[in-house]
């Protein structure tokens, strides 16, 4: 099937509360463009270099979603343009995203990364380190940055109660996050979790975005 069919496909199984992130990392611009033709006007990059070069070369109604984990020497490089920024988990990435933001005249949303996973690999923070960020005076102080939500990947495992378990947890923090006091820098109402392969489960559990690459361009 083609790029446009798989999209189309894929949108029509989607409730339209959530927001579709097409994954385009890796992938060549024109398979990009065949999916912006078909509708797809976000696209989420987990690498700032090759996120910035496509957005230079293609058109500027596009949302560019920074998706993977992201270093605090490269945040300039996609300060000017990006939409949001999924993987937030330290203080200091907030600090240096804030810092370019005001460099660059911008409100720069952001979710903040929670791990729910039981692997090792991920990044993330957990509850405690969460409330930490929230209530410090540096994060209070920030103006060009704002917390639009949690994003959460669960674990890489066919075990669907564990996902489901996990992508549960992470509802019930971000259902904490709600109930805190709204600020100019805390609007949560993004609930990013979902992907590929378990993207229809995290939308029975709440998530309002998902992330899919593989079902949209094929494997890498």
């Amino acid at each position: 099937m083609s790029i446009a069919k798989n999209l189309l496909k894929i949108k029509s199984t989607l409730p339209s509360t959530v927001t579709l992130v097409a994954v385009s990392k890796t992938k060549p611009i024109p398979n990009l463009m065949e999916a912006y033709d078909a509708g797809q006007r976000i696209f989420g990059e987990n690498k700032i270099q090759e996120m910035a070069e496509k957005w230079e070369a293609m058109p500027k109604d596009i949302e560019w979603h920074m998706i993977g984990h992201v270093q605090t020497n490269k945040v300039k490089f996609m300060a000017p343009f990006v939409s949001l920024i999924h993987g937030v988990d330290s203080l200091k990435l907030l600090e240096e995203i804030n810092k370019q933001a005001q460099k660059n005249n911008r409100i720069i949303d952001c979710l903040l990364q929670m791990y729910i996973a039981e692997e090792e690999s991920k990044f993330g923070l957990d509850e405690g380190e969460l409330n930490e960020i929230l209530s410090t005076a540096t994060f209070q102080g920030m103006n060009n940055i704002r917390i639009v939500g949690l994003m959460g990947m669960a674990t890489f495992t066919d075990n669907q109660e564990q996902i489901k378990k996990e992508f549960t947890h992470l509802k019930s923090i971000f259902d904490y996050l709600v109930r805190q006091t709204k600020t100019q820098n805390l609007e949560p109402k993004t609930l990013s979790m979902g992907m590929s392969g378990d993207y229809q489960l995290a939308i029975e559990c709440g998530s309002t975005m998902v992330r899919i690459g593989s079902s949209i361009f094929g494997g890498r």
